[in-house]
């Protein structure tokens, strides 16, 4: 990857990140997909992991995983909040934990950045 796409990507991942922010904040988020919860998580931390990868190819995985499972973990106590009217799940950071492991392993088994 070409360091001419570095900018687009880091500000892609910051877009998809605070997307998937709000969007598991709202108390009446908008239903964009028909996927089960746990897949909504994965299909969320496996894109922002794959981004985060692309974008910051000199940060190293464990800290990309530490960063966005940190970030779900975040997501899910914020979530504990009553106002909020969302549940607090600990087996929603379980899966986006196993999606951001599994595309960073993916991504470095298919010849992506490594580090």
């Amino acid at each position: 990857m070409t360091d001419r796409f570095r900018p687009a990507l880091v500000a892609l991942f910051w877009l998809a990140l605070a997307f998937a922010v709000v969007m598991a904040l709202l108390p009446k988020p908008p239903h964009l997909l028909e996927l089960r919860d746990k897949w909504q998580h994965m299909l969320a931390f496996a894109t922002l992991a794959g981004l985060a990868r692309f974008a910051f190819p000199q940060a190293p995985n464990l800290r990309i995983a530490e960063r966005l499972s940190f970030t779900g973990a975040l997501i899910e106590v914020l979530q504990a909040i009553p106002a909020l009217h969302r549940d607090c799940d600990i087996l929603d950071w379980v899966a986006d934990t196993a999606a951001i492991l599994i595309a960073l392993a993916l991504i470095r088994a298919f010849g992506g950045p490594r580090n």
